[in-house]
């Protein structure tokens, strides 16, 4: 690939997979050795939060679509749709129905943290918004997501935008909890006040 960044179909970047076809809601297993990934399970920041997977057991013949290192999981209901990074995943892990599992074609080519964070940008999402249909909730199918145009520029400059992405990350995630202690010592000020007890402003 020359210096130039080039646009191309999402299906020309990555593999594009429905979730797991469960029948139904996902039994739970309290000891399952099966971790399963939903939307309710994707964090805002698009990460994964492995704690709050249920667990089951998946029975059949076919080995399923296990989820690896560096897998993204695309949400394609909502008023958002943004692809999550599969980081640190359990020995066995799959995704719901409700979301998609890619897996980059060449990482020496498009860094999978790359194409996670690109899909959450502006131009993409619009094209999302655009792609989106449904009479009661909107979603994207996949074909819609297989013609998604992504635009892969050289491998430096993805690398240096990762970066700033997780920098980004991390101030939020600093300021926002900054944020909810600064929330909560007002609200102890708040009790103190309305109780008659001595402000503690220290």
């Amino acid at each position: 690939m020359n210096d130039a960044a080039q646009t191309t179909p999402l299906k020309d970047v990555a593999y594009i997979r429905a979730g797991h076809p469960f029948r139904g809601a996902v039994e739970v297993f309290a000891n399952g050795s099966v971790a399963v990934v939903q939307m309710k399970d994707i964090l805002p920041t698009g990460q994964i939060d492995w704690s709050s997977t249920v667990c089951t057991e998946l029975i059949g013949r076919k080995d399923p679509d296990w989820l690896k290192q560096g897998d993204l999981l695309f949400i394609s209901r909502g008023s958002r749709y943004h692809a999550a990074y599969v980081d640190l995943p359990p020995p066995f892990a799959v995704c719901g129905a409700h979301l998609f599992h890619l897996t980059v074609r060449d990482p020496g080519v498009v860094l999978p943290a790359f194409l996670a964070w690109q899909i959450g940008q502006q131009p993409v999402q619009r094209q999302l918004q655009q792609a989106a249909s449904g009479s009661h909730q909107l979603s994207v199918a996949k074909p819609a997501l297989e013609a998604l145009e992504i635009t892969i520029p050289p491998m430096k400059t993805q690398r240096l935008l990762v970066d700033l992405a997780d920098m980004a990350l991390s101030e939020k995630t600093l300021l926002t909890a900054l944020i909810r202690n600064r929330e909560q010592e007002l609200d102890a000020l708040a009790n103190a006040l309305a109780s008659g007890h001595p402000l503690n402003f220290s």
